[in-house]
């Protein structure tokens, strides 16, 4: 198997969570999922569990955080191009989430930023690595 993560989130309701992901390009693995949880796969390697709160806090002892109004993570995730970039997150904004700010453009980089229905965050970008190289090779030695 090779190396993969899965990225465990708490979640009000979970058929509404599970809606909103395959909304924007995850796929359900019912072999994972039932009425507390849903397994959504972004790739081989990128898994969301969308755990209702119960469940997951069968896992820590700590306070769940509201996402909407405090900041737990942010998750940053490649895409293949700027086209990409700005489907995800037009797909987010239909299915129920929110746009947190205008695309940033560095040249060698651009990005998006949006939230699930549950205010977890998400940026996905899309890098250029010959233009990132370019532009690290211009900059000035300190």
């Amino acid at each position: 198997m090779p190396q993969t993560i899965f990225i465990n989130l708490p979640v009000a309701d979970v058929a509404r969570a599970t809606a909103f992901y395959a909304a924007i390009g995850f796929v359900k693995n019912d072999m994972f999922s039932n009425a507390q949880a849903s397994a959504m796969a972004l790739s081989d390697t990128i898994h969301v569990m969308l755990l209702d709160h119960a469940f997951y806090a069968t896992f820590t002892s700590k306070r769940i955080i509201d996402a909407r109004t405090e900041s737990g993570a942010m998750f940053a995730i490649s895409r293949d191009g700027r086209a990409a970039v700005d489907a995800i997150t037009a797909a987010a904004v239909a299915a129920g989430g929110r746009e947190l700010h205008d695309a940033e453009d560095l040249g060698f980089m651009y990005s998006r930023a949006f939230e699930d229905p549950d205010g977890h965050g998400w940026g996905p970008m899309f890098m250029d690595m010959a233009a990132a190289a370019a532009a690290h090779a211009a900059e000035p030695v300190a």
